[in-house]
């Protein structure tokens, strides 16, 4: 994929990367998802969530220190927002990091982090002045492994198991400087701007998981025999197919479009929430039919109906729940309205 420009999709050519834009990129995820979802959170996780805030928010020669070897295939990147006590409350951050002399460190611990067990560095959100709440967070570049920072247990998980997730521990994680990502402060700000792009690339999973879900479902009602007849005859299952293709058809659409505002610079925000909720909840949905179609098929695992329905129930969890993007929506869609 390093070798396909897959992993740098939007990351202009000077820095090694492939230089195209994030509908591309939605199509690229949405495509290698439909084959296995694990790789497609690596892939997703690399472009949006790491290399995506150091190409908005980083200096030149961070850029070219932290983006140029992360393209390749040969290192990957993560992200580490989350902890064990503040999942949806990411301005409740309880890592810490304070400056001393001419290094910084780090205490706390980031949870779900996706890549963790492979990723060469991380960007990292830690609160620097707790007096001013989500408003003393900064943002830091951390290389991997680096003293001071360990590994949990690899998560033991319901889907995308070929993808790593633990906790990262930072106890007095030293790291220089000038490894601070922004000023101090944008932590929070980055996170959030972070998020929307990733929450397009999240939505490209999805569809593909979904995609990979109705071709199953379509793939086996066409060789099913009942009551003498390929069971595509029947209108119970033509409905839900039917169902599948227009839930599936109308998050495609809501994606792309994030996707394409994004490219011409145009806010994106709700636009990308939507598209997050719609493509996730359609996979949950169309995974969860392909298996009623397939009968008792569909729940062993022989064929791929039961890993695309475990495939999909995260996506409507990680890169802000279902219930956050609502929030997002909404508070989008009143602030329009308010002018």
């Amino acid at each position: 994929m390093g070798a396909l420009g897959l992993l740098a999709m939007d990351v202009p050519e000077k820095y090694k990367g492939a230089g195209l834009d994030y509908l591309a990129y939605s199509i690229a995820v949405e495509e290698i998802s439909r084959g296995c979802a694990s790789t497609g959170v690596i892939v997703s996780v690399n472009n949006s969530l790491y290399l995506g805030p150091i190409l908005k928010f980083g200096s030149e020669e961070q850029k070219h220190q932290w983006i140029a070897p992360f393209t390749s295939g040969e290192k990957i990147g993560c992200f580490a927002l989350s902890e064990p006590g503040n999942g949806s409350d990411a301005g409740a951050a309880s890592t810490v990091a304070r400056l001393d002399g001419d290094e910084w460190v780090l205490n706390g611990t980031k949870a779900w982090i996706t890549n963790a067990w492979d990723a060469s560095a991380t960007v990292v959100f830690a609160t620097t002045d707790k007096s001013l709440k989500h408003k003393g967070i900064s943002a830091f570049l951390v290389p991997m492994p680096t003293a001071g920072l360990s590994l949990g247990k690899k998560e033991d998980k319901l889907g995308i198991r070929a993808s790593s997730t633990a906790n990262l521990i930072f106890e007095d994680c030293r790291i220089p400087k000038g490894n601070l990502l922004g000023q101090p402060g944008m932590g929070f700000k980055i996170a959030m701007q972070t998020l929307d792009g990733g929450r397009i690339g999240i939505a490209s999973q999805a569809l593909g998981i979904a995609q990979a879900a109705l071709d199953c479902a379509v793939d086996y009602a066409e060789k099913r025999m009942a009551f003498g007849s390929p069971i595509t005859k029947l209108q119970a299952v033509q409905f839900k197919l039917a169902d599948m293709a227009v839930a599936l058809e109308g998050a495609r659409l809501l994606t792309w479009r994030a996707a394409m505002l994004k490219d011409n610079g145009k806010p994106f925000t709700k636009e990308a929430a939507m598209a997050k909720l719609a493509a996730s909840e359609a996979a949950t949905a169309i995974a969860h039919q392909a298996i009623q179609i397939l009968g008792g098929m569909g729940y062993v695992t022989e064929m791929p109906a039961e890993r695309h329905y475990r495939d999909a129930r995260i996506t409507e969890i990680y890169e802000g729940t279902s219930e956050i993007q609502r929030l997002v929506i909404a508070g989008q869609l009143l602030k329009a309205y308010r002018g």
